[in-house]
């Protein structure tokens, strides 16, 4: 499996965080993509760094305001007096009725959906490249590989197509999912990452040719809180082309499996020319965000359903955080995957 990793995505580091009205040391750090590199590693699996791809290839997804934006907004927050070292909006359009501000401080508060993905001196660069890595996964697929892998730092299911949030910048897998309707007429996204992808949910909303479903915490309790019910169900076109699956902070292997067999299913009646695989290793049982009780078993078995799906599929690296047993989610997902596993 060809595996794709930019070295200059270490270069987003962010500090920033505000949780429960303190600020904390940001989740989304660098060092998640060393656990995650060596889980290749010890798969035997060389990463590849990504040619640069068109910035048509992110406007399938983004708007150019919002494009503009990433790249230039940390250099217009430093000409701000007392500015901070990365970019943190303190107020936030009421798009209700809105109008799109000139001032750095107010297209902060437009792009941006929270606090938790400040944008540093690199973040343009290592999103760029993030988003570098999910083309080339797509096009390995689209030239003939089963499947690819991106490993994508900082991460993108939360961003829509104007805003950034919950430690997301560019929507690496929409840009993928996008990426391979250049050549299928439909394509499936099917989001594993214990929060509910709800950028990627608003991004293709209103289609009917890319097929989003989300299998994730409940956000009645826990983020993105306000989006991710099981009545949101698309809308327009997209009518019944949008599925959520909310399930419980406790819910185990069995019940998580179960649902992922489930929207398998969805997905089948669908028949889609290929799948865009939200892969999040946060649902484990050890990870410090504490959303799912999901075992490296687990992973396994996930990991061997979706490749018994038999379809051409792209793998994006959504979240999964800090701990010692990273390494070890992506390695038995993987197994699983490539029928590796006992």
């Amino acid at each position: 499996m060809k595996c794709f990793y930019a070295p200059e995505t270490d270069l987003h580091d962010p500090v920033f965080r505000l949780t429960h009205g303190k600020i904390l040391r940001n989740a989304e750090q660098a060092e998640r993509a060393k656990l995650l590199k060596a889980g290749l590693d010890q798969l035997g699996l060389e990463a590849i760094e990504p040619a640069e791809a068109s910035r048509d290839a992110l406007a399938e997804v983004h708007t150019e305001d919002f494009l503009t934006f990433l790249e230039t907004a940390w250099e217009e927050w430093q000409a701000l007096p007392n500015a901070g070292p990365e970019v943190v909006p303190n107020v936030f359009a009421q798009r209700g009725f809105a109008t799109y501000p000139a001032s750095i401080v107010g297209r902060a508060g437009w792009h941006m959906g929270d606090t938790s993905a400040p944008i540093g001196e690199h973040t343009w660069t290592a999103s760029r490249r993030a988003a570098d890595c999910a083309v080339a996964a797509a096009d390995a697929v689209l030239a003939g590989d089963r499947a690819a892998y991106a490993l994508c730092r900082p991460a993108g299911h939360h961003s829509s197509a104007d805003m950034a949030a919950g430690h997301c910048m560019m929507n690496n897998s929409a840009v993928a999912a996008a990426r391979l309707r250049s050549q299928h007429d439909k394509v499936a996204t099917l989001d594993i990452d214990v929060h509910h992808g709800n950028g990627t949910q608003a991004i293709f909303y209103e289609r009917d040719d890319v097929m989003t479903i989300s299998i994730h915490a409940d956000p009645e309790t826990y983020y993105p809180f306000f989006v991710g019910y099981a009545h949101e169900t698309g809308a327009g076109a997209g009518t019944g082309f949008n599925t959520n699956y909310p399930l419980p902070r406790t819910t185990t292997d069995e019940a998580w499996l179960k649902t992922i067999a489930d929207a398998l299913e969805k997905i089948a009646a669908y028949q889609p020319g290929a799948l865009m695989l939200s892969l999040g290793l946060d649902a484990h049982e050890n990870d410090p965000l504490l959303g799912m009780q999901i075992s490296w078993d687990g992973f396994r078995r996930a990991g061997e359903m979706i490749a018994a799906a038999g379809y051409p599929t792209v793998i994006v690296q959504e979240g999964g955080y800090l701990s010692e047993d990273l390494t070890t989610s992506l390695v038995s997902f993987m197994e699983g995957f490539m029928g590796r596993g006992t």
